[in-house]
């Protein structure tokens, strides 16, 4: 196990900067996850702490100990990649010994890691087969064995569940987050998946154009994001985001939970510490216990989410309220957070109008 840390880490492809000076902390047994957007550099950040790209600028420590001149077999880590890159014409004994034997280990050693560490991921009764006579759920344990046996301190795994359908996903989210208790190791994964990021990790860091947006816990990215693009980044769906009253240099937001809909012929109740929007329902999508109206409305179209026990038709006219304690208010220019309302901005949203 061992803590990684970034200092001003820098990547230039072609003169162009496509890392910019990230600053990060990555805790001694944590499950981090790098989440953004395709093209934002988390995929980029991951292949420079395992050495595969040079960092054209600041330092990686893990361990304490930098390693920006070590080879990728030096840094003891071990990388799981998206097309887990396994042999065909090996089994999956020799897949998983394969590192071992070119380290040296003896035959004797080698049996007793594998056969150790195919119990622990389920291979136990596979080891003789292909891959090609494995599920893909199956594959992709043979990649995290593979990692697993060199026992380093940190595992990378770049987007590992992309190539596996949803259910098998959900499964092997599971599987891993359970593995990742048991090993008590250092965990970075990369995805492009908020849902995934949120499930997993207990520290996210939100990437976006090379940069970090924020480092924080899961619920605390949700609740209490630091600017627009986290808000609408992170949560399904995403945070709807509406202009001030009177306001030119403030847009607010709030979670589509958060909103009260009703129709237009009930009266309206604790109207005074609200924000209430006219308009019309445009359509619905009904996902069992919960459904999500789509509404335009006299502040733009937004989404509202409620439980399914009593439905309002496509194109009824309605009232969307919003408690004032639930709305977020962000600065148009730069995107930062301002603050929320219970926290000093009730005033300042009451004397824009909108109540």
């Amino acid at each position: 196990m061992a803590k990684v840390v970034l200092k001003q880490v820098t990547k230039e492809f072609n003169g162009q900067q496509v890392v910019k000076g990230l600053d990060l902390v990555i805790p001694d047994g944590s499950f981090t996850v790098l989440v953004g957007p395709s093209g934002c550099g988390k995929s980029t950040t991951l292949r420079m702490i395992a050495g595969l790209e040079q960092a054209t600028g600041g330092e990686i420590l893990i361990g304490e100990q930098p390693v920006n001149d070590l080879p990728p077999g030096k840094r003891d880590v071990a990388m799981v990649f998206q097309n887990y890159a396994l042999y065909p014409t090996m089994s999956v004994y020799d897949n998983i010994s394969y590192g071992l034997r070119n380290r040296g280990y003896s035959k004797k050693e080698c049996q007793v890691l594998v056969e150790e560490i195919a119990e622990v991921v389920g291979l136990a009764p596979y080891l003789k087969r292909k891959p090609s006579q494995l599920s893909g759920g199956q594959r992709q344990r043979v990649a995290l064995a593979r990692a697993m046996v060199k026992k380093p301190q940190v595992f990378l795994m770049d987007e590992p569940l992309s190539n596996l359908d949803a259910k098998l996903r959900n499964q092997m989210r599971v599987e891993l987050t359970s593995l990742h208790k048991q090993l008590g190791s250092t965990f970075i994964y990369v995805t492009h998946d908020q849902v995934e990021a949120m499930t997993m990790g207990d520290q996210i860091v939100v990437m976006n154009e090379g940069q970090i947006m924020q480092v924080a816990a899961p619920m605390d990215l949700y609740q209490e994001p630091d600017n627009l693009f986290v808000a609408q980044f992170i949560g399904s769906p995403a945070m709807n985001i509406v202009p001030a009253a009177e306001r030119e240099d403030q847009v607010w937001g709030f979670r589509p939970e958060k909103a009260l809909l009703r129709h237009a012929g009930v009266s309206s109740v604790g109207h005074a510490d609200a924000m209430d929007m006219h308009g019309h329902i445009v359509s619905r999508e009904i996902l069992g216990s919960d459904t999500l109206y789509h509404v335009e409305t006299d502040k733009g179209r937004v989404v509202v989410k409620t439980d399914t026990e009593s439905l309002l038709d496509a194109g009824s006219a309605v009232h969307v309220t919003v408690p004032l304690s639930s709305i977020y208010v962000f600065d148009r220019a730069t995107g930062k957070r301002i603050a929320r309302a219970e926290n000093g901005v009730r005033q300042q949203i009451l004397a824009g109008g909108v109540v």
